[in-house]
C-alpha cells in the first residue's frame, strides 16, 4: 500500500510539474529542447515525448532548433508563423512546407519565390533537390525554373495561369533576380540605383526600371525602403 501511495505521489507531483512548465512554454511562446530538458528535469528522450505527446510544431528554420505549442502560431495565408525570425509551419518539416506551397500556388513558384517564403537563400542548393522529388515538377519555363505540381490536374491549371500573367518584357534574369534577391537581404535599407549598380556587370547593365519592375511584381516593391528612392 505504501508503495502504491508513494507511485501515486509522484505522479501527482510530476504532473503538476508538467502544467507549471505548459504555462511557462505558453507565455515564452518557443523554446529550445534544451529549456524543455532543464524545465522538466529530465533527459532529451523524456523532452522529445512530451514535445510529441503535446503535438508541438517544429521550426523550418535555425536547424529546427525551436518548438511551439499547437494553440500558440496564427499562421497566414501560406500556412506560416514567423515569431523573432523563427518560422513554424503547418505543413510540416521544410521539405513537406515547400512541396505544399508550391502545389498550392496558383501558377506555381520560382526558386526566388520560394527563397522569399521559407527565408532560404535565394541560390540554396537546397533547392535543387526539388527536381525530383515527389510531388513536385520542376521545369524551365522562359528562361528560368520553375516549381509545379506533379498532379496533372494541379499542374495544367498552374500552367494556364501563368501563361495568362506572363509577365511584360523586361525583367532581370534568373540569375540576376537571384543577385537582386541575395542583396537585398544583405542591405535591406540600399537604394535601387545602390541595387542596380551592385548587380551589374560590364557590359551587362541591370537598369533601374527592371528592378522596380521585378520588385512590384513580386511584391516586394512595398517591402523595402529602396523603393522610396
Amino acid at each position: 500500500m505504501r508503495n502504491i501511495n508513494l507511485k501515486s505521489a509522484y505522479i501527482i507531483r510530476w504532473a503538476m510539474n508538467e502544467n507549471r512548465v505548459l504555462e511557462k512554454f505558453r507565455r515564452q511562446k518557443i523554446i529550445t529542447i534544451g529549456q524543455l530538458v532543464e524545465w522538466l528535469k529530465c533527459s532529451v528522450i523524456t523532452a522529445r515525448r512530451r514535445l510529441k505527446k503535446w503535438q508541438s510544431y517544429t521550426s523550418i528554420n535555425n536547424n529546427g532548433r525551436y518548438y511551439t505549442l499547437p494553440q500558440i502560431p496564427v499562421f497566414n495565408e501560406n500556412g506560416l508563423w514567423r515569431y523573432r525570425k523563427i518560422l513554424f509551419s503547418k505543413h510540416g518539416n521544410l521539405k513537406q512546407t515547400i512541396v505544399a506551397l508550391i502545389t498550392e500556388s496558383e501558377k506555381g513558384l520560382s526558386a526566388v519565390e520560394i527563397a522569399q517564403l521559407v527565408d532560404l537563400v535565394p541560390n540554396s542548393s537546397f533547392l535543387s533537390r526539388f527536381k525530383s522529388v515527389p510531388g513536385v515538377r520542376r521545369e524551365k519555363y522562359h528562361g528560368r525554373f520553375i516549381y509545379l505540381s506533379d498532379h496533372p490536374q494541379i499542374y495544367s491549371r498552374q500552367m494556364q495561369t501563368r501563361a495568362s500573367r506572363q509577365p511584360a518584357a523586361g525583367f532581370p534574369s534568373d540569375s540576376q533576380a537571384v543577385e537582386i534577391l541575395v542583396e537585398l537581404i544583405k542591405y535591406p535599407d540600399i537604394g535601387i540605383e545602390q541595387l542596380a549598380a551592385r548587380v551589374s556587370k560590364p557590359g551587362k547593365q541591370v537598369a533601374v526600371a527592371m528592378i522596380r519592375r521585378f520588385l512590384r511584381f513580386h511584391d516586394l516593391l512595398k517591402k523595402t525602403s529602396a523603393t522610396r528612392r
